[in-house]
């Protein structure tokens, strides 16, 4: 089955690819580097011919809110398009859990409004939503840093290896369309301090780290379940303690 994967030279795209590729699927990479760019729909058309599945694994290359937002409304308007005229079957995209909750964040209102032209666009879909990712913990701890001072916002989080995210949307990818929302997690919440301090201290990072009552989640004010995960979510197995073990 020909597959392709869009933003599969990223983080989680490529080790899509690699895991479909090992199970005897034909994943394609597709990112501006192989010639595809869903902004501008250029390479889209030749890169499906013949694709039963397309997984969207792409990301804004800015985060303003204005640029994310027109990012993930024009490539996914552009990509669906192009779907629904080359015959493919199932459209899967990787999004994030808590987003419908985090709108007072640009990022995720680009985010919802991308789930949303999915649903709407009438191709059979899934859409996975993961837990942030153990890798992601040195990067959000800079966009909250002031000084030496890392102040983030009161709440829990369960966060989850990229490996196992890209193990969740491989399964999504050769399974049926579900017409909803699949939730991935890691086996483990922490308070948002504490995941932040963990993956800090194992860098040998000495930024302070505080809970401040006035700090935000990129903007969004957190409660302290909005990262978390539904009770019928896919746990997956890799401990955060055990992965930064592995790191050093």
């Amino acid at each position: 089955m020909k597959i392709v994967v869009i933003g599969g030279t990223g983080l989680i795209g490529s080790k899509v690819v690699a895991r479909l590729g090992e199970h005897g699927h034909e994943a394609v990479a597709a990112a501006p580097g192989t010639g595809v760019d869903t902004l501008t729909g250029e390479g889209l058309a030749d890169v499906l011919k013949g694709a039963s599945v397309v997984v969207d694994v792409s990301n804004s290359p800015s985060f303003e809110d204005e640029a994310v937002m027109e990012f993930f409304r024009t490539s996914t308007a552009n990509l669906l398009e192009a779907e629904a005229e080359a015959g493919v079957r199932h459209h899967v995209a990787l999004s994030v859990v808590g987003t419908a909750r985090l709108q007072g964040s640009g990022y995720f209102r680009a985010k919802l409004a991308q789930e949303e032209l999915i649903k709407a666009s009438g191709m059979p879909w899934t859409i996975v939503h993961a837990t942030q990712f153990f890798e992601f913990a040195k990067g959000l701890a800079d966009g909250v840093t002031e000084g030496d001072t890392v102040r983030l916002p009161a709440g829990r989080i369960q966060p989850i290896v990229s490996d196992d995210v890209a193990a969740a949307v491989g399964r999504a990818s050769v399974g049926s369309p579900v017409g909803g929302v699949v939730e991935v997690a890691g086996p483990e919440a922490f308070e948002l301090e504490e995941f932040i301090r963990m993956g800090l201290a194992a860098k040998n990072d000495p930024r302070k780290i505080v809970t401040d009552p006035n700090a935000t989640y990129w903007g969004a004010e957190l409660q302290e379940t909005t990262l978390l995960p539904g009770p019928g979510a896919q746990i997956a197995g890799t401990r955060f303690g055990d992965w930064l073990a592995q790191q050093k």
